[in-house]
């Protein structure tokens, strides 16, 4: 097998020039093309997912699970990036074949002929598309003979631009099963973008609960991080874009520390990065606040870094089911978000009491301080996070779901309402 890329203009092109445009959006690429390990048994259904880029994200990481928990007795894995590759492919060439698009000029959005050569070459039985590639994907797919065409809407904001919405609307009538990550947002997608609700599927996204787990290197982290065990540590893990609020969760803060009095003062710790950061940074600035907020930037360490968090916040106006907030409570850590999206469904009666009216960033603020200020009932929440997740969040199940739609199965859990 070829360790030469397929491009969708009917070159191909090197690993390493891959790698040079992977790396030039600060991505770490796996190799392009080459031979992974699970062989062509017959009569496996070849399954292609369609991204814009594998580079970070809660989407980009699912994907990435998906390929790698796929049955390799039922299914081979194909993956196309209209983009580059990055970072969530590390190391999936040993489970998927991975392919670059080519250059997409605009004129594709009315006859993406390239991307049609290309999923022609592959030949996929089913082609699973993702958030921001499904009008144009999904025309090339039907364009190139596919016959199972499955998306996935992985949250959007409410209400969202009609551009798009119009767009979607187009892709929903030629796509056979519309996934929502949450039932809010297949809520959503009913009233706004899928005509035939009986299209609309919910698959909760899940995480490895074994990975994600309560680990013992939170104090060495913290060490790490210049900070000791007396220090409250308030963390979060997100794409620094406009829909996360981060502007919101660092005013929270500056509240926090201002009225703040006892010895040792929180300090936020931001993991991402994204098109807000050099915004978010100058916001930090302007409350002069540096020495109080960590900006990590990217992290391939998430799952031991979490065990160092007294708290995990988000303060988006919109979440599908946020993957970011699901490891954090499989890592047994008091969540407080906002009561957006899915959020309140992952939280459950249990813990909604740590939910946050969106847009209050003094109501954010409040809530951190009761949480930090009693530990008992935070270790007690945290517990009930993971319990949650490990019930009802599994990667295992989110897998098996997905599997049963690549096959046309009944089974999968019809939207509601």
């Amino acid at each position: 097998m070829s360790r030469w890329a397929t491009r969708s203009d009917g070159r191909v092109s090197s690993p390493e020039g891959v790698r040079a445009l992977a790396s030039s959006a600060g991505a770490v690429t796996a190799r392009v093309g080459a031979p992974f390990s699970r062989g062509d048994g017959v009569g496996r259904t070849r399954v292609l997912h369609i991204v814009l880029d594998l580079q970070a994200g809660g989407l980009e990481r699912l994907v990435a699970d998906l390929a790698r928990r796929l049955d390799p007795a039922r299914f081979e894995n194909q993956i196309l990036a209209l983009r580059f590759l990055g970072r969530n492919a590390a190391g999936l060439e040993t489970v998927a074949r991975l392919h670059v698009a080519g250059r997409l000029p605009p004129w594709t959005m009315l006859w993406p002929h390239p991307l049609i050569r290309q999923i022609r070459a592959i030949a996929p039985d089913v082609v699973h598309t993702h958030s921001g590639v499904w009008y144009k994907a999904s025309l090339a797919a039907r364009r190139a003979g596919v016959r199972r065409l499955i998306h996935t809407d992985h949250g959007r904001v409410a209400p969202d631009r009609w551009v798009g919405r119009l767009l979607d609307r187009l892709a929903a009538r030629r796509t056979d099963v519309v996934v929502a990550v949450s039932q809010v947002l297949a809520h959503q997608l009913a009233e706004t973008v899928v005509a035939d609700p009986r299209r609309l599927r919910v698959v909760l996204n899940g995480v490895d609960t074994e990975r994600f787990g309560p680990g013992a290197d939170g104090t060495r982290i913290r060490g790490e991080l210049g900070l000791d065990d007396a220090t409250p540590l308030i963390g979060s893990v997100g794409r620094f874009d406009a829909v996360k609020r981060y502007d919101l969760m660092i005013e929270a803060f500056a509240h926090v520390r201002a009225a703040w009095r006892a010895a040792a003062a929180p300090v936020l710790v931001i993991v991402g990065e994204g098109p807000e950061a050099a915004r978010l940074t100058a916001l930090v600035e302007a409350y002069r606040l540096q020495s109080a907020v960590r900006f990590l930037g990217w992290r391939d360490d998430i799952a031991r870094l979490l065990t160092a968090f007294d708290l995990f916040t988000l303060s988006s106006r919109s979440e599908g089911t946020s993957v970011s907030l699901l490891e954090a409570m499989s890592v047994g850590v008091c969540p407080v978000v906002t009561d957006v999206g899915g959020n309140r469904a992952v939280l459950g009666a249990e813990l909604r009491h740590r939910l946050v009216r969106e847009g209050d960033a003094q109501a954010l603020a409040a809530a951190w301080v009761a949480a930090l200020r009693d530990a008992a009932a935070r270790r007690a929440d945290g517990a009930v996070a993971r319990r949650r997740v490990q019930e009802r969040f599994s990667l295992d199940a989110m897998v098996r779901a997905y599997e049963q739609l690549y096959l046309g199965e009944a089974g999968t859990v019809p939207a509601t309402g």
